[in-house]
């Protein structure tokens, strides 16, 4: 009788440091804590070691400090509860303009014809060079900060909603038309719901970029908001306030990151986004 001789399976380990390799939950937050642990630490060094004056850099006590002050002495709860405002304000006025405008460009080719090249061409003005003009058009009012974001925000999600519905699949359409879908109904039913995550996601990545347009359009003419105050601290060498205002506007952004990716990844749980 032959004997057989079955080759031992070996174990597959877990490869360190492999190219897609996953990390679990837990090491993400360590890896991701200890950059910043590791960048305070570097701060502290050069600031309170005397390699840069405190004029030009304040070290993190210094930062904290000024952070208190301002909030018990500036008022600054008001100025971040007005950056916020305008903030959503621009954000969402280029969002109910663009995603209809960016779902037809993307449905029917004819529109996008139409719109295309001039979209195009405004996605690459910067929004600050809007800022003269509006202020002649609409003063030093809330008005010309909302439309500072709403100019820098509406063409970039426009664009991207039209590509993320140009991209749906075709034998889905197919598929509706042999069902007797009509050419409504295949937006309605196939393109609008196919697109809805990476339309999700879009507005997601360009709410990161409108807190950019918001702190440009304080630095003029305003008497309010994180932008303005940092204005008023550059004038009185204030580094401690100015970064402060920085990582401020750092962490809400970072908040409203996590709040936006959580409800995407709730209302689209099918979706691998």
């Amino acid at each position: 009788m032959t004997k057989v001789i079955t080759p031992s399976v070996s174990p597959v380990r877990k490869r360190r440091m492999a190219p897609l390799e996953p990390v679990s939950p837990t090491m993400k937050w360590v890896l991701g804590t200890g950059f910043f642990v590791l960048f305070v630490v570097i701060w502290s060094t050069v600031t309170l070691g005397g390699f840069v004056s405190p004029t030009f850099l304040a070290s993190p006590m210094t930062m904290v400090r000024e952070g208190i002050t301002l909030f018990t002495e500036y008022d600054f709860l008001h100025d971040i509860g007005m950056t916020v405002w305008r903030v959503m304000g621009g954000f969402i006025l280029a969002s109910i303009v663009a995603v209809p405008l960016g779902i037809a460009m993307g449905a029917w080719k004819p529109v996008e014809a139409f719109f295309e090249p001039f979209v195009s061409f405004c996605r690459y003005l910067p929004a600050s060079a809007f800022i003269p003009l509006l202020i002649l058009w609409a003063g030093v009012g809330e008005t010309q900060k909302l439309l500072v974001i709403y100019i820098g925000s509406v063409f970039q999600i426009t664009l991207m909603v039209a590509v993320t519905v140009g991209g749906a699949r075709k034998d889905l359409v197919e598929a509706a038309y042999t069902l007797g879908a009509s050419n409504t109904g295949i937006v309605r039913r196939v393109l609008i719901p196919g697109a809805a995550p990476g339309i999700a996601e879009t507005l997601r990545l360009v709410l990161g970029w409108a807190w950019t347009y918001v702190i440009v359009a304080e630095l003029i003419g305003s008497s309010s908001g994180i932008g303005h105050m940092i204005t008023d601290s550059q004038a009185l060498l204030n580094t401690g306030q100015i970064i402060f205002g920085i990582i401020v506007i750092g962490l809400i952004g970072l908040v409203s990151d996590f709040i936006f990716k959580t409800i995407n990844r709730r209302m689209f749980e099918w979706s691998t986004l």
